[in-house]
């Protein structure tokens, strides 16, 4: 069974950091791109990082360039997403996700999903 489980969000004070953490199970990890996506209340799911399978490359959305960074330890089977100086407009639901053939950010390219984290940014 694929399973793509996030962990790490909270409740955090602007300028402050959080680690989330995806950890995927059921499927060949090594052969997929790893997206980070999130959803804010009334907004539609965006795309925020991205990591190719093999970790050699990332891309971030402008909004948490600089801000956060996407890595992966694939003996772990577990990619991170550490978001530093965060703003109140990064609240949301994150979601991690994982893409067989496609390495971007467009949320209909993905293939599975985890349920997602709440992060939640306090002015």
């Amino acid at each position: 069974e694929v399973q793509l489980v996030e962990s790490g969000g909270g409740l955090v004070q602007a300028g402050g950091s959080l680690r989330l953490s995806c950890a995927a199970s059921g499927f060949t990890f090594d052969n997929y791109a790893i997206g980070w996506f999130r959803q804010a209340p009334g907004k539609e799911r965006e795309g925020v990082s991205c990591i190719s399978s093999s970790g050699g490359s990332t891309y971030y959305a402008d909004s948490v360039k600089g801000r956060f960074t996407i890595s992966s330890d694939n003996a772990k089977n577990t990619v991170y997403l550490q978001m530093n100086s965060l703003k109140p407009e990064d609240t949301a639901v994150y979601y991690c996700a994982a893409s067989r053939t496609y390495y971007g950010l467009d949320v209909y390219e993905y293939d599975y999903w985890g349920q997602g984290t709440q992060v939640t940014v306090s002015s």
